[in-house]
């Protein structure tokens, strides 16, 4: 079930003028039925992930229901499976994700071309930038991708390129982002973007850390009960 403008303010705690200024200046993906604007759980969550914004529980949750977590959703995992690449060679966006594509730990015969293109019409909807010089890559329907499980690969790259984020910085950090379902996908998300607010993984990652120390400082995160959602369920805090 679609969202109202309604329903969105109500989730999110803010007036609905707020959440008509969101989707005129800041992007929230909306469509208009009759007039009325309607909005799609899994593309609100991921819009206010990425831009740090507080995250009910049942917005995940409820529009996820019916598949049981696993051990694999957890970000540790995650990154152990995706690994780290140093060095990405590039001189923009495109270059840089398309060495990234190139070197992914992917399954034989996965079409890296397409998950290239995938990657690319996610910037052009809208940046994955997160500020700090970190950036997200990642489709917005990953629920396309043959993959089992999902990864995260820290990527590592030469020079700092333009992505387009809001604090203006260049980004010189990725973590991109390969999940087989919508559900795996935002909880990914949600716990890499709290994660990120984590000293001890953030000052890993500022100093481009070693790939035993990056994973080391995600399992300690995860094991102190960051990532464990509260009451069964996962959340977003906003940036202070």
């Amino acid at each position: 079930m679609q969202l109202t403008l309604r329903d969105v303010a109500r989730l999110m705690k803010v007036p609905e003028r707020t959440v008509s200024r969101w989707v005129q200046d800041e992007s929230l993906p909306a469509k208009q039925i009759g007039g009325q604007y309607r909005f799609n759980r899994s593309e609100l969550f991921e819009w206010a992930a990425l831009r740090k914004l507080h995250l009910p529980a049942d917005l995940l949750f409820e529009s996820t229901s019916g598949a049981a977590d696993s051990e694999s959703d957890g970000l540790a995992r995650a990154l152990v499976a995706g690994g780290v690449l140093a060095q990405v060679p590039g001189a923009d966006r495109e270059a840089a994700l398309a060495a990234v594509v190139e070197k992914l730990r992917l399954p034989d015969r996965f079409d890296r071309k397409r998950l290239l293109e995938l990657f690319l019409v996610r910037e052009k909807i809208g940046s994955t930038a997160v500020g700090d010089g970190i950036a997200i890559p990642h489709p917005r329907y990953p629920v396309v991708l043959g993959v089992a499980d999902a990864t995260a690969t820290v990527c590592f790259l030469e020079r700092p390129i333009d992505f387009g984020a809001a604090d203006g910085k260049p980004v010189d950090t990725l973590f991109v982002l390969v999940s087989p379902t919508v559900r795996s996908h935002l909880k990914l998300l949600s716990q890499l973007a709290a994660a990120l607010r984590d000293d001890a993984f953030r000052l890993a990652i500022q100093r481009k850390a070693s790939a035993d120390e990056i994973f080391a400082a995600a399992l300690r995160w995860q094991d102190a009960g960051d990532a464990a959602p509260d009451n069964g369920r996962s959340h977003v805090q906003r940036a202070g």
